[in-house]
């Protein structure tokens, strides 16, 4: 077993979002775009890490401004770059994203193939995958080989360690091939990991039924599992133990941009339980470090840009205690 010197080591993919500098158009209607950096796993190191955790980022950027400049925000706030690798050939991924009127997104992704895609099991760095007390990781890596491969390594390295694995599909569809292709694929690791996040629409795409209840999670659950979280958007989220269930409810804040709420979410949930594992046995102690993540992931809502708007401790208690 690991020694617990809490680190939690996120893999996978980092990118930079092209948002409008409007907001409520399309794509082909904005004026102009503002960078913002993101990618599921490189926003939750970067929660964990403003939170005052121990976090490292594990993936490939393009040898280009664009991924010298990731690299670049990692290492300011604070999160380990000991994973990160360039790839002379192949470019940094880039996403442009629109915020609807509605502040829901829509996405198109230049990588083709971008340098994340390229990650070889070989150029891991093992010793800080070993190293790490929780693993945490998307499904975005799980499209093409090699990075595939890579992925399935890192996991098997962590866990043979003692890391706990967790896991959030966080579905994009337009870069997979199909719909079926991203289901068979985002499930054939499901089994693996002991705590899940997914969001109310990936579980209606995940079971194929359109109920969100009890029933319909607990249809994801397996016996290697220790909790899994379903989110609710602004009406906060359920969760699901071996023992014990229920729903803890969210914040009511002025949403601008929902990026990296769910993001922000799990880092939060990470840094608990990294300091505490008794979390995931105990419900009154999870319902407050779920409280402590719901006002996480709505403080992101109230800023454009994921990065950007990930909350510190401070800012997150201010709105934890004014409820």
């Amino acid at each position: 077993m690991t020694v617990n010197n809490g680190l939690i080591v996120s893999f996978g993919e980092m990118l930079i979002d092209f948002v409008p500098t409007v907001s409520g158009v399309s794509l082909a209607e904005a004026p102009g775009f503002l960078n913002a950096p993101g990618g599921a796993p490189a926003n939750v190191a970067i929660a964990v890490a403003r939170l005052g955790g121990k976090a490292a980022f594990v993936g490939k950027l393009g040898d280009d401004e664009f991924g010298h400049m990731l690299a670049g925000i990692l290492k300011q706030n604070g999160v380990s770059g000991q994973g990160i690798l360039f790839d002379q050939g192949a470019r940094t991924a880039l996403a442009f994203v629109t915020l609807r009127a509605d502040g829901e997104r829509e996405f198109m992704f230049y990588r083709n193939p971008s340098a994340d895609m390229l990650l070889t099991p070989d150029e891991l760095n093992l010793e800080l995958i070993r190293s790490a007390n929780v693993f945490h990781y998307g499904s975005i890596s799980l499209i093409v080989e090699p990075c595939r491969s890579a992925h399935l390594r890192a996991m098997e390295v962590a866990k043979e360690a003692g890391a706990l694995l967790s896991y959030d599909p966080n579905l994009r569809l337009p870069l997979w091939p199909s719909a079926e292709e991203a289901r068979t694929q985002i499930m054939s690791i499901w089994d693996k990991a002991e705590v899940i996040k997914v969001s109310d629409i990936e579980l209606e795409f995940l079971t194929g039924s359109d109920k969100i209840d009890d029933e319909s999670a607990l249809s994801l659950w397996h016996d290697n599992l220790k909790l899994l979280l379903v989110t609710l958007g602004e009406k906060g989220c359920s969760y699901y133990t071996k023992n014990f269930r229920g729903t803890v409810d969210g914040f009511h804040v002025k949403s601008v941009d929902t990026t990296g709420a769910g993001d922000s979410f799990v880092g939060a949930l990470l840094c608990k339980i990294v300091a505490d594992r008794s979390v995931l046995e105990e419900e009154a102690k999870l319902r407050e470090v779920l409280r402590f993540a719901n006002a996480c992931g709505a403080i992101t809502t109230t800023k454009k840009g994921a990065i950007p708007a990930l909350p510190t401790e401070p800012e997150v208690l201010t709105l934890v205690k004014g409820k």
